[in-house]
């Protein structure tokens, strides 16, 4: 079982940076798919970026945040991070942090089995 624990969330000016982290327990972290999802209010979960298991450092983006969102993960802390930059406030949306075990696929969120309770992030105009 794995437990994920999100922080880092808050309200910001357009323009502005906030850096998310999601500490997660149990064993073999290095070997899960991670992933940030996010919800806007009245729409549906959406992926943001996820980070592929093992040392090639593999990521992908949804299109929305390619060039200024980073997701960056360090297994030895269990922690993954997402880098926000130049925030607009399409951005505002409660952030998820999920896991599942081995390789990333298409981010489903029907595929990832642990979820973290969330964050929100609001960004003003």
């Amino acid at each position: 079982q794995v437990q994920l624990i999100e922080s880092g969330g808050g309200s910001v000016q357009a323009g502005g940076s906030l850096r998310l982290s999601c500490v997660a327990s149990g064993d073999n972290y290095g070997d899960y798919c991670l992933a940030w999802f996010r919800q806007a209010q009245g729409k549906k979960r959406e992926h943001v970026a996820q980070s592929f298991p093992g040392r090639r450092g593999i990521t992908d983006y949804a299109d929305s945040v390619k060039g200024r969102f980073t997701i960056s993960r360090d297994d030895a802390k269990s922690t993954v991070y997402l880098q926000m930059n130049s925030l607009e406030p399409e951005d505002t949306a409660m952030y998820y942090c999920a896991a599942h075990s081995g390789y990333c696929n298409d981010p489903v969120p029907r595929d990832f089995a642990y979820w973290g309770q969330g964050t929100q992030v609001t960004v003003s105009s």
